[in-house]
């Protein structure tokens, strides 16, 4: 299978690419630049997302198109950085449909990137993908996102909106930001702990996306997060005693609102997510449980 992946330089995109290698498929990346230890065997069109479509010859061919951009949203949210946020994912989609608009030979699938932030923050709500969408900037951003996406349906291709929660891997995310600081016993709860933290491990989720696209009947939303959501105190406790090290502190959340600002909420927000498209079309998770996915990932 021909499949065209966006944000191939990313945390997940890499992986991607080397997951679909590794599996047989013809791989054509797009980035901003060509990154350290990308695949030979790959090829890579340089595109800027916000500023030109893709290149033609990206899509060429394609079977199947994985759209991975934009801005991480783990960081202090500025002005400029909410802007980056929001058009990464809002005009590198639209550019990206408008590019497969002038094929006459158009990919059968996209699947696209969307997060498990739509909900915004709904405490111990069980949320699935009948749930309305929440409150919140990152909420306003998720719609608009799918809504760019859903416009690909008019032009005859399948779309799957996938919703990430929190992407396990320990060379980039969450999880690779949290690391150094329990390895050096500086590990903690973030704020009073019981929000709810839905999660997925990398390869799992690689598999979620491949099962999509190989899945004639999948289309619209779908939850990619693992079957067993944890509180924070439980990610907290559980990675500690994956790396044997104590996690006894607490980052309040003023502190987490001093160093991220509105930002904060990535961190702060519960939700609690289940995986019922997935589920009910038959994919099975790898790493479905928290403890035996960080022992996977950090051996």
């Amino acid at each position: 299978m021909n499949i065209t992946i966006t944000g191939a330089t990313g945390f997940v995109g890499r992986r991607a690419v080397n997951h679909l290698l590794a599996a047989g498929h013809q791989v054509h990346c797009l980035g901003r630049a060509l990154g350290k230890g990308m695949p030979s065997a790959a090829r890579f069109s340089i595109w800027h997302a916000t500023t030109s479509d893709p290149p033609e010859e990206s899509l060429e061919g394609a079977d199947a198109v994985i759209h991975l951009v934009g801005e991480p949203v783990g960081q202090r949210w500025t002005p400029a950085n909410k802007k980056r946020i929001l058009e990464t994912r809002i005009e590198g989609t639209r550019r990206l449909v408008n590019a497969l608009s002038r094929m006459e030979q158009r990919p059968k699938v996209l699947v696209s990137a969307s997060a498990v932030g739509i909900y915004g923050s709904r405490g111990e709500e069980v949320l699935t993908e009948r749930s309305e969408p929440g409150q919140g900037f990152l909420t306003d951003v998720c719609r608009a996102w799918e809504k760019e996406a859903g416009a690909a349906e008019a032009l005859g291709v399948r779309v799957v909106k996938l919703r990430l929660g929190m992407v396990l891997g320990p060379e980039g995310g969450a999880l690779a930001q949290m690391l150094p600081f329990f390895r050096i016993f500086l590990g903690g709860t973030m704020g009073f702990g019981m929000q709810w933290m839905s999660w997925i491990h990398v390869e799992d989720l690689i598999d979620l996306m491949l099962f999509a696209i190989e899945k004639p009947g999948i289309a619209g939303p779908i939850n990619a997060v693992s079957p067993n959501p944890v509180s924070n105190a439980e990610f907290t406790q559980t990675l500690a005693r994956v790396l044997h090290r104590p996690a006894e502190l607490t980052v309040s959340e003023s502190a987490l609102r001093l160093l991220f600002g509105e930002g904060a909420a990535v961190a702060l927000s519960s939700q609690r997510v289940m995986p019922d498209a997935a589920t009910k079309a038959g994919f099975e998770f790898r790493h479905p449980n928290l403890e035996g996915a960080l022992k996977d990932l950090l051996g």
